[in-house]
Formats: structure tokens, C-alpha cells, sequence
């Protein structure tokens, strides 16, 4: 059995999706969305979204974890604490011998649509088909998390 958590990074909401390979096919087991109180520092932000992370990674014990890499940010403070958060993850992975698998935007619409200049809209739809559910994973960023750890899956070539 394989299977693979994909993370959709950020510090208010962090989507999150955990699929499993069952024969030659990619089922989606979890997935949700990660949130930390706006109101607090940013540190205890941090180790909310580390508690959680490492929460998934106990329970799912997944053998990969596919992370989005950062494409743009309105604000460098932006930028800079999700590259953090990114850099936290990425260190619980290690700490849990899980291979990191990062993922550009445009490699998650070629995997999951074909087309790298996919709208955010096709790509919800073709998370649904994939995962043969009856509807597209709300909030938006927990379908964006399964579409980052089917993409980590094919960079990985589980399937």
C-alpha cells in the first residue's frame, strides 16, 4: 500500500488531503483544512499548524508528502511566513523519514488536467473525477491539497 499526504501550504488555512493507491487506482482517505487564529503571534500559529501536521503524519503514516511550492505572494511578509510554514513541514517529514516531494502550481494542472494554464475551477472538477467523489472538496484549499499529492504520487510514479 502507498500512500501519500499532499499539503496545500499556508498560515491561516492549510489544505490537506491523504490518498492511498488501491490497485491501480488513487482513493482519497482524508481531507480537510488545517486553520490557525489570526489574532495570535505567529509562532503559536506555527505550532498549531506543526501539532496538526504532525497529527496527520501519526495517524495516516504516510510514505510520502507532497508540498506546493510557493508561487507568488501579495505581501513579502506573506511570502515569508508561508515559506516557514513550508520549512516546518518539511522538517516533520524529515524528523518522520517521509520522503518531500515538492510541487510547482503548474506541475499540479498538467498532472491533474493535462493543461498547465488549467483554471482553478477545472482542476476542483478533475480532483472530484479522480477520486471518484460526489462533490468538489470544500474548502478550496483541501481540493487543492489532493491535487498536490496526486501530483506528488505521479512525480513519485506509485501508480
Amino acid at each position: 500500500m502507498s500512500r501519500v499526504l499532499g499539503i496545500d501550504p499556508g498560515y491561516g488555512r492549510c489544505g490537506f488531503g491523504v490518498i492511498e493507491l488501491q490497485g491501480r487506482d488513487w482513493e482519497c482517505v482524508h481531507h480537510g483544512v488545517m486553520t490557525s487564529d489570526a489574532g495570535l503571534d505567529f509562532e503559536v500559529r506555527l505550532l498549531e499548524i506543526g501539532r496538526d501536521v504532525q497529527e496527520l503524519i501519526d495517524t495516516f503514516k504516510p510514505q510520502a508528502l507532497a508540498l506546493e511550492e510557493l508561487f507568488f505572494a501579495k505581501s513579502t511578509t506573506t511570502a515569508l511566513q508561508v515559506a516557514e510554514v513550508r520549512g516546518m513541514i518539511q522538517y516533520l517529514a524529515a524528523k518522520s523519514g517521509i520522503q518531500v516531494i515538492g510541487v510547482k502550481p503548474n506541475e499540479v494542472k498538467v498532472a491533474v488536467t493535462g493543461y498547465g494554464k488549467a483554471e482553478k475551477q477545472q482542476v476542483q472538477e478533475m480532483v472530484k473525477t479522480i477520486f471518484k467523489l460526489n462533490e468538489i472538496p470544500k474548502p478550496d484549499d483541501a481540493a487543492d491539497a489532493l491535487a498536490v499529492a496526486y501530483t506528488g504520487a505521479q512525480k513519485l510514479r506509485f501508480g
